[in-house]
């Protein structure tokens, strides 16, 4: 049994006190961030940083996503956790832009992820979906960047059901924004990430997937280069992905860290069995939390976290605590009560009948 890599993408939380509404700036509660990724790491799991689960593009300004990628960074050395932030281009205006300035926007970022001693995930690129004409824009620019780091990154497509900006990613799209991407497109995607891989497979060391697709999965990871991995981002599918040869790289182990934790645990002894014993029965949560719109997961993620006990307040950076809707919530606290994921149900019963009450 090789062994696999579990990084969960870790939600940051809002300073309950601070006015963190919509098209404001970013005010974190920086303890209770970081103790909650000292959580993860006591778990044995890995922490993927600065990521779409953090609330980049929904909420997180590239100022306090600098923050806290040094100050992950800081407490990933003080305990030897595994840690890959997020670089990409957010900080630039929304739109389209020349290729240099996206060249020259990702090396920003990069310098930051890579000066805080984290593995870089190179993230999808709003404005390059805006400014690619084609797959020869994406081999220019991530050949250029993979030639530069420091060390093999890892590489990030994120479908448009998580952000429906990065339609046609890899290829360009016949679509626009909001349009879904068809299958031609993604064949075409597929084959224009993989010949960047392959070209640049010294400083690849692996690419997470967020397609809610596991056989188109399935087909990307069998064309790979060895020693290339596949990070599953199906928050639908993950178990059988991971039992059949990805690794994982998930928003929803955020919410099911202990579990996660277990099964990672078995997988490692060899024990698959045991491994979907436990992973199994957190799915129909997962889900639940990742419905359409996909990209409101975050709000059921932080929900979760609040129910746990994880902080104080449900709040959200960018007011997105109010993305999902009562009944979402309140069913949600249903199936985590159903798959054993609340680790204290009274806690979590109160903090409901708290949220619900007139």
């Amino acid at each position: 049994m090789t062994a696999k890599t579990f990084y969960a993408a870790a939600h940051v939380v809002a300073d309950p006190a601070a006015d963190n509404g919509e098209g404001k700036p970013a005010v974190v509660d920086w303890d209770a961030t970081m103790r909650f990724r000292h959580h993860l790491w006591s778990l044995g799991l890995g922490i993927a940083d600065a990521m779409d689960t953090a609330q980049r593009g929904m909420g997180l300004d590239w100022s306090a996503t600098q923050e806290l990628i040094r100050r992950s960074g800081a407490e990933a050395k003080s305990v030897n956790g595994l840690l890959a932030c997020g670089a990409g281009t957010d900080h630039l205006a929304p739109g389209a832009h020349s290729l240099d300035d996206i060249e020259r926007a990702y090396r920003e970022q990069l310098e930051v992820v890579q000066n805080a001693g984290a593995k870089v995930i190179l993230m999808a690129s709003r404005a390059m979906a805006a400014s690619a004409s084609g797959p020869a824009d994406y081999a220019r620019i991530y050949g250029t960047l993979l030639t530069d780091v420091d060390q093999p990154v890892i590489l990030h497509w994120l479908g448009d059901m998580f952000d429906p900006a990065l339609a046609g990613y890899w290829a360009g799209s016949s679509g626009s924004a909001g349009v879904p991407t068809s299958a031609q497109d993604l064949d075409r995607a597929a084959e224009a990430v993989l010949e960047i891989i392959h070209q640049n497979a010294a400083k690849v060391d692996g690419i997470k997937v967020s397609l809610l697709d596991a056989d188109r999965e399935i087909a990307l990871r069998a064309k790979l280069p060895e020693g290339v991995r596949l990070y599953t981002g199906d928050d639908f599918n993950y178990p059988s992905l991971i039992e059949s040869g990805s690794h994982a790289l998930l928003g929803i182990f955020d919410a099911i860290a202990v579990p996660a934790a277990a099964a990672w645990q078995a997988l490692d002894a060899g024990d698959t069995a045991k491994f979907r014993e436990i992973l199994d029965p957190t799915v129909p949560l997962a889900r639940h939390i990742f419905a359409t719109p996909t990209y409101h997961y975050k709000t059921g993620i932080v929900f979760l976290a609040w129910l746990n006990g994880h902080q104080d307040e449900f709040r959200m950076v960018g007011g997105q605590e109010h993305s999902r809707s009562l009944d979402h919530l309140i069913e949600l606290h249903r199936l985590a009560a159903e798959c054993g994921v609340l680790a204290d149900p009274e806690l979590a019963a109160a903090r409901l009948a708290k949220l619900v009450a007139p």
